[in-house]
């Protein structure tokens, strides 16, 4: 951290969280009225990073819900976006909100946890959680101990302005339930980015307390008070059944569908916690069919430039949350919606429509957000096809040919608001350096 100017430091936090009850029916539509139902003492961890001068933070602190679905507290949008995070400045808060990252058990994906208590139990020997019934409420009481702390200041002297909260895959299925069921009582955040939802939410309120399940489809509710940015890729949209979720954009409700990605990609789990933001190496692509080292794909994974995407969606949500400026609509995916729905492909397998790079419209590979059989872990990373040499050598015959192309589509991105000009740099540089056309 201190190579990019920043701190890492870790606080525990507790108190008393509230589990919800609803109040009449929750219906697909997201306006949702709860109550504070049982309570439950609780002890959790936060850990911050944020720039290590004053001159350097922007007012701006992302809170993410840790993912903990292989078992374990991961950061998911703060390893595919902390380039553009310390580019302008913010400090990150990651919260382990939910039971099975503190206390342990078997994960969503079927393998066994990693819990904190298990990583070191005499550090994390004191930690309580009592459930995730009471993980909307923790996460809240997180974003509370940001704003107005009542003990050690986690930021330190930096002055605090927006506080924007972010979840990915199975912490977003949470940001759905939170917005629609929570923020109006809470109203702690100021925005909300939802990054890779599924059709649905997750329960309101979970065993050993009563179960309060959500309809499925559950869209974000219409009578927002904060902006809200929906991020999808391919995978999340069939395999994970969104399409049924899709919104149209308003004044607080942005919905990004970006072609080429998947729902977990080679830049998260390879390349991304070493990634500075200055080598055009983030815009390569890699070739790997074992994520993790923990199970092998019949396939090389997904090697799209969702991180890229994703950056600019946290530029514009920072403007939009602290300036009132609207980001880009963006066109959705083409899907054919059959029976079965599938999407619209090019010449090449690649999706049509949707937010568009130049790996996609210069490509030179198919990048999907499917093609994978195997363990569940494997259908969520999708899958990256190289073309053959004498594809690449059909559709650029010299090497020039490629990178003016490449470079086109690169200023196409930027001017749509979908690539920050940065990133457009290292793109650039990677299609100079590679060796199509040569």
């Amino acid at each position: 951290m201190s190579e990019v100017g920043y701190v890492q430091e870790e606080y525990f936090i507790s108190g008393t969280a509230r589990a919800f009850t609803n109040v009449g029916p929750l219906g697909a539509d997201g306006k949702w009225t709860v109550t504070p139902g049982a309570t439950a003492p609780y002890k959790t961890r936060i850990l911050v990073h944020r720039p290590a001068k004053r001159t350097r933070f922007r007012g701006t602190v992302i809170v993410e819900w840790l993912n903990v679905s292989f078992g374990l507290d991961a950061a998911p949008d703060w390893i595919s976006a902390h380039t553009q995070m310390i580019r302008e400045g913010i400090a990150w808060v990651g919260v382990s909100a939910q039971f099975i990252g503190v206390e342990g058990g078997m994960s969503i994906l079927g393998n066994p946890s990693i819990p904190l208590k298990t990583v070191d139990p005499v550090r994390y020997g004191s930690l309580v959680h009592p459930g995730d019934s009471f993980s909307y409420d923790i996460f809240s009481q997180a974003g509370e101990a940001i704003r107005q702390p009542s003990g050690p200041n986690p930021l330190a002297d930096l002055r605090l302005k927006t506080v924007i909260a972010t979840g990915e895959s199975q912490s977003a299925f949470r940001m759905v339930t939170y917005i629609d069921a929570i923020h109006p009582v809470a109203r702690v955040y100021d925005g909300f980015l939802v990054h890779s939802r599924a059709s649905t939410g997750v329960p309101l309120s979970e065993a050993p307390q009563p179960v309060i399940p959500v309809p499925s489809p559950t869209v974000i509710r219409s009578d927002l008070d904060v902006p809200v940015l929906t991020f999808q890729t391919e995978t999340d949209l069939l395999f994970l059944q969104s399409l049924a979720a899709r919104q149209d954009d308003t004044d607080r409700l942005r919905l990004w569908e970006v072609a080429g990605t998947a729902h977990a990609d080679t830049y998260l789990i390879v390349t991304g916690m070493s990634d500075l933001g200055k080598s055009p190496d983030a815009a390569n692509l890699v070739l790997t069919s074992s994520p993790l080292g923990v199970f092998i794909c019949p396939r090389p994974i997904n090697s799209g430039p969702q991180h890229f995407v994703l950056n600019a969606a946290i530029r514009w949500l920072t403007r939009w949350v602290r300036r009132g400026t609207l980001p880009p609509s963006a066109p959705r995916l083409d899907v054919d919606p059959g029976p079965p729905a599938q999407f619209v492909l090019d010449g090449h397998g690649n999706v049509t429509g949707g937010i568009r790079t130049p790996e996609l419209d210069v490509p030179i590979a198919t990048l999907s957000g499917g093609g994978q059989s195997g363990p569940l872990a494997c259908l969520l990373f999708g899958t990256t096809a190289p073309f053959d040499a004498s594809t690449l050598a059909t559709l650029y015959p010299t090497h020039g040919a490629y990178t003016s192309a490449f470079n086109r589509a690169a200023r196409r991105a930027v001017r749509a608001g979908f690539v920050m000009k940065s990133d457009a740099r290292l793109m650039e540089r990677a299609a100079a350096r590679s060796a199509v056309g040569r």
